[in-house]
């Protein structure tokens, strides 16, 4: 934090005064970063999707590939994995609300565009859908695994299938 207000030519008294502890800024910069990887996400899959297909399981996939291939992402969770899952699953932090978010909405707009018809609240199944891909992205640091967005993509698209009806 020093380092980033003798940067911008402020006190790190002031610094803190407008962003907070270094985790606050770390999260803020991190939604920023996943909120452009998401609606980066859906324009991909947008241009390409088939009339009618649903907005959401393609959207994850793009998203998806797109964390798979995020160096800094991958650069924080080697050299500070505490830290990084802390900000980037804390539900009262703006990242995984911010996603869980964009996925409920993505569901109802399947809902209202596509006839999506779930048998589970779109809440639900978007926190679902959240945490799932956060095991699987962040395995690495979770579980002493592999990342596999792959298998992440195909539980997920299993997931929305499977609570439609």
């Amino acid at each position: 934090m020093q380092g980033l207000a003798d940067e911008i030519g402020i006190s790190r008294v002031t610094l803190f005064r407008w962003v907070g502890s270094r985790e606050d800024l770390l999260g803020r910069v991190l939604w920023l970063l996943t909120e452009r990887s998401l609606t980066t996400g859906l324009r991909r899959w947008e241009a390409e999707r088939p009339a009618g297909a649903p907005l959401c399981a393609g959207t994850g996939r793009h998203v998806n590939l797109i964390l798979a291939e995020a160096t800094g992402l991958r650069r924080l969770l080697d050299q500070e994995p505490t830290l990084a899952i802390r900000v980037l699953t804390d539900p009262r932090g703006p990242v995984q609300p911010g996603c869980i978010a964009f996925v409920e909405k993505l569901l109802r707009r399947d809902m209202e565009e596509s006839g999506l018809e779930l048998t589970v609240a779109p809440g639900d199944l978007a926190y679902a859908l959240v945490r799932l891909n956060e095991s699987f992205v962040y395995a690495d640091v979770l579980a002493a695994r592999l990342p596999d967005v792959a298998t992440a993509t195909r539980l997920q698209e299993a997931l929305i299938l499977g609570s439609s009806r």
